[in-house]
């Protein structure tokens, strides 16, 4: 036993179990490389000032969940708590959106970290895919990201997702819709840190969860009733587009999400077998942030998914993924002429692009053979002193039980072969 353990609030992700978080994110990333998106990899930390402005000063992930810490040089810095705004500052950076080909679509795949409750569905350190189209305003890349990200459930065989869908209105008709929003709140009976809250960003009181906020905040005024023209239009074509492919979705007129970017269309997809953290993953349009941290006005547009979240909700709906073998064949060698000779052999296999392992310890066949039942291997080569005066090793099928001799130059053939 280790004198050492996991912080609270992280996991280790250890095999076989790890194999079942490679797919997930394997199966996310798929729809995304299909539609042109490229990967980009950023920072595990950020200056907070990033975070800060893009994020919301008014969010519970600035005030209170953000890892910050301050560097020996003077420097001001935070484990990145989202991907949206680290992405978007390296394309800033290097200048993406200035190649003409707008929008600039990436995705991502990587460890966030939240100072949050642990609970399950809810840690410190999770992982997330993310995606994002930068540079263009147009209600087909919003609907593309919500089919592309309910591609990727499906073919994983989740099928009790459910998506919520809102607008959340622009620059025009927003600010109407906050004053009167900061009207009705100011009549009611909140908290210190809610009155302070509604007075920077009053849609994130909405966004609360505790259920005496959530009684006071019946009968508020609805963004739905103040949107402008342009954003009811859009938002319908949004709908439209998403509905004709087949995406059932429902309307949730009180959908803000937790970060203070977001504009006109907001999503979230949500499980219902996953108890009060229920949101797999969601995200929306943020037409302001480049400018929020510095930039050109880049009209823009992502999500996020979680990948333990999904995890839990395959595992709520008893989804079995079919996770293939990582070992084709694993060589069981007698003697130590045969172990060199093996040990070449699997280095060849897997040049040719056959999986393989090898008994290492010097252990005798019987421990070798469970070793070779572990593994998950479809084959096993076993070779002894007799095998090699004949120029052969036997191969043995693990699921028939059948074993055959062959030649020692055709192993990487017939492997092949009884493999396809």
């Amino acid at each position: 036993m280790s004198t050492f353990q996991a912080p609270k609030g992280t996991y280790d992700l250890l095999p076989p179990d790890s194999a079942t978080f490679l797919a997930v994110r394997e199966a996310i990333a798929a729809p995304l490389r299909n539609s042109g998106y490229g990967y980009i990899e950023t920072p595990g930390f950020e200056k907070v000032e990033l975070f800060a402005r893009g994020v919301g000063e008014s969010t519970d992930i600035v005030t209170k969940e953000m890892y910050a810490f301050e560097t020996k040089g003077g420097d001001k810095l935070a484990l990145r708590p989202e991907g949206t705004a680290s992405v978007l500052r390296a394309a800033l950076e290097a200048n993406l959106h200035k190649a003409g080909n707008l929008p600039v679509k990436l995705w991502y795949s990587g460890s966030y970290y939240r100072y949050e409750r642990p609970q399950k569905g809810r840690y410190r350190h999770f992982s997330q895919v993310g995606a994002e189209a930068i540079g263009a305003e147009d209600p087909a890349i919003d609907a593309e990201l919500i089919i592309l990200a309910n591609d990727a459930y499906r073919s994983l065989g989740l099928r009790n997702f459910r998506i919520l869908l809102n607008s959340l209105g622009d620059k025009e008709c927003r600010p109407v819709y906050r004053e009167a929003l900061q009207s009705f709140l100011r009549g009611l009976d909140l908290d210190a840190e809610t009155i302070r809250r509604a007075e920077i960003n009053p849609l994130r009181v909405l966004d609360d969860k505790r259920p005496d906020v959530q009684k006071q905040l019946v009968g508020a005024p609805v963004l739905r009733d103040y949107l402008c023209d342009a954003c009811k239009a859009y938002h319908e074509e949004v709908r439209a587009l998403i509905t004709a492919e087949g995406v059932a979705f429902e309307d949730d007129e009180k959908l803000v999400r937790g970060l203070d970017y977001y504009t006109r269309t907001t999503f979230e997809f949500v499980h219902d077998g996953l108890g009060s953290q229920s949101a797999v993953g969601g995200g929306g349009r943020y037409d302001g942030l480049s400018e929020m941290i510095g930039g050109p006005e880049l009209p823009s547009v992502g999500w996020a998914l979680g990948v333990d979240r999904t995890v839990l909700a395959l595992e709520a709906e008893g989804v079995t993924l079919a996770i293939p073998s990582t070992t084709s064949v694993f060589a069981v060698p007698l003697g130590e002429e045969a172990r060199r000779m093996l040990f070449t052999k699997v280095t060849e296999l897997r040049r040719a692009g056959i999986s393989a392992d090898f008994s290492f310890g010097g252990k005798g066949l019987k421990g070798a053979m469970k070793n070779a039942n572990r593994s998950g291997a479809r084959f096993a080569l076993v070779a002894g002193e007799r095998d090699l005066a004949e120029g052969v090793v036997q191969l043995k099928d693990m699921e028939s039980g059948e074993q055959v001799p062959v030649a020692l130059d055709t192993i990487v053939d017939t492997v092949r072969e009884r493999l396809a």
